[in-house]
């Protein structure tokens, strides 16, 4: 089955500041900052540098057996263009990321589109400016053919403000991030964004969002259904929000639970983990990934 993860995340150094506050990188792959109120672990043990690399991405990736996988940025990571676009020059031919750039204005975008990345990450729920302000850059992606990946804040307030994008950019694709914030009261109201033609949910962070209950994730089965029996399977897709997902499970179980989950069928679960992404990012022929088995098999 192809495996294809829509919400994945790289970083070369972790350092910013958010909201006046700075997010220190610490050693053993935790950040400090009063923005969480703390320490968090940012990356699993195995991480010994702070950096996310490409490169071991691609080891989980073939372990996984996870064929392709789009790379969006959030601001606690700080802005990630300059790494991006070295990984895309290593890597653009492979055909393994789809890789999207940071970017807040018209002048921003076109550096962004410059560097050869294929769209623009907007972390709209930490956001604290209108959307339509930014009416100008989605124009210049809808006419360069750059697909947004948009996440909102919980509340729904910005669902006006996304409305309004789609009536003015209706050729721009646009994939919502989080699954509408899918353990927030109204998040269905997120999911119904995707009744518009170019409008695709995926499900970044979703184990974090139902971590509580954790494996296999039945409550997050039971809103993956009903969001297709809402949208249609046909406008779902799956994501992990890798790495920080996998400091509390292991890569392959991030979407796992949906292989083995009886709410979906064979030809949901093939349209939801994969097909729906290479339809919607415009994947070409990806190779084949053997299994191989463990020594503890």
């Amino acid at each position: 089955m192809l495996i294809i993860d829509a919400h994945s995340h790289l970083w070369w150094e972790q350092d910013t500041v958010v909201d006046g506050c700075h997010i220190h990188p610490l050693e053993g792959n935790r950040s400090r900052s009063t923005f969480f109120d703390g320490e968090r672990q940012m990356l699993p043990p195995f991480m010994i540098d702070g950096h996310n690399t490409a490169e071991v991405f691609l080891s989980n990736m073939d372990y996984a057996q996870v064929n392709a996988a789009v790379v969006v940025q959030e601001f606690i990571d700080g802005n990630q263009n300059r790494y991006l676009h070295e990984v895309e020059q290593r890597y653009g031919n492979s055909g393994r990321f789809l890789l999207m750039g940071m970017a807040l204005t018209l002048d921003e975008a076109r550096a962004v589109h410059d560097m050869g990345l294929r769209g623009i990450a907007l972390p709209g729920h930490r956001l604290h400016t209108p959307l339509p302000d930014m009416m100008p850059m989605f124009r210049f992606m809808e006419q360069k053919g750059m697909i947004l990946s948009l996440c909102l804040h919980e509340d729904n307030h910005q669902l006006p403000e996304v409305e309004e994008i789609i009536a003015q950019c209706p050729e721009l694709k646009i994939a919502i991030g989080h699954f509408g914030m899918v353990t927030s009261e109204g998040w269905m109201e997120q999911i119904r964004l995707a009744h518009h033609r170019n409008v695709m949910v995926e499900s970044g962070g979703i184990t974090w969002l139902f971590n509580a209950e954790f494996y296999p994730f039945d409550g997050a089965m039971r809103a993956i259904r009903q969001a297709a029996d809402e949208v249609g399977i046909e406008k779902l897709m799956w994501g992990s929000d890798y790495p920080r997902t996998i400091t509390a499970i292991t890569y392959r179980m991030s979407y796992d639970f949906v292989l083995r989950s009886p709410l979906l069928n064979d030809r949901e679960k093939a349209l939801f983990l994969g097909e729906n992404a290479r339809r919607f990012y415009g994947f070409g022929s990806l190779a084949e990934l053997p299994y191989v088995k463990n020594m503890s098999e």
